[in-house]
């Protein structure tokens, strides 16, 4: 049995049939009066869920605008908050830094304090030898601050070292630390002399050496203080070098050596001060 082949309108008619009915509802609403009659339920049929639809779709695409708007105001916001968080981190950092310097400033001055009887001038370090360690550097002031070479330098809690070069507004430091660096140096407790020799390999475990300590009455113990020499002839008496760490007697058994723990920070210097006063 056959079946009955089923009518297909083609899309093409359907929309033209549509659009035909559309006109002509336009038309009679022009013409008629749709207030009364059959034509006001046909057009509460008809016109009505279009109008809804077009509200709906007006009152989404006016929400959607607003929800865009409130995102731009949020991002406009977000970088003004940005821009506010980035300047007070600047203000924070520069506050910082006046209050590290400020702490080394304090240092540098009871420093000063401490050998009142030695003029002395501050200076700024502004270049170094490559490595950790400040063994050999420049500082910002020169012969124009009065300084001359063998002038004493100081910081911390005590001696750096001593200006091997000197410019206009320039100076070049030469540290206890430095390999090519000797010092005369005396115990205080005892005024027993010895020679602090500098070595960078040994500044990774935070030493220099001693030498050359003659202390027949074994009277030098770990922890006692270490001092320039008065028979130094570049060195001002009593300058603090550091304390004693370690100390063995020599083979000889007439001296003694070992090593020494400096009270300066030679891995973080900054400011120093230097002494104008040369040794006589």
């Amino acid at each position: 049995m056959k079946r009955k082949a089923r009518f297909s309108l083609p899309s093409k008619y359907l929309l033209l049939i549509v659009t035909f009915f559309c006109v002509a509802m336009i038309f009679i609403t022009f013409t008629t009066d749709l207030a009364t009659g059959p034509f006001k339920v046909i057009s509460g049929y008809v016109f009505i869920p279009i109008q809804n639809g077009i509200n709906y779709i007006g009152t989404s695409l006016t929400g959607k605008a607003e929800q865009l708007q409130n995102l731009q105001d949020l991002m406009d916001k977000n970088i003004k908050l940005q821009a506010m968080v980035d300047e007070l981190t600047i203000e924070n950092s520069a506050l910082q830094q006046d209050k590290y310097e400020l702490a080394r400033l304090r240092e540098l001055y009871k420093l000063d304090e401490t050998y009142p009887s030695y003029n002395k001038v501050a200076a700024r370090i502004i270049g170094k030898d490559p490595g950790n360690w400040f063994s050999t550097f420049t500082i910002d002031k020169g012969s124009n601050e009065g300084f001359k070479v063998d002038n004493n330098v100081i910081a911390g809690s005590g001696l750096v070292g001593i200006i091997t070069e000197v410019g206009p507004n320039w100076s070049t430091v030469r540290a206890i630390i430095d390999d090519s660096s000797n010092v005369s140096a005396m115990i205080l407790s005892t005024s027993d002399r010895c020679i602090i020799t500098g070595d960078l390999k040994l500044m990774s475990q935070g030493m220099i050496q001693f030498s050359q300590l003659n202390d027949q009455d074994n009277l030098v113990n770990v922890g006692d203080k270490v001092v320039t020499s008065n028979i130094s002839d570049k060195y001002l008496q009593g300058i603090l070098i550091g304390y004693i760490s370690e100390k063995t007697t020599d083979a000889n058994n007439l001296t003694s050596s070992g090593y020494v723990t400096p009270v300066v920070d030679f891995e973080h210097l900054q400011e120093v001060l230097v002494i104008t006063d040369l040794k006589e």
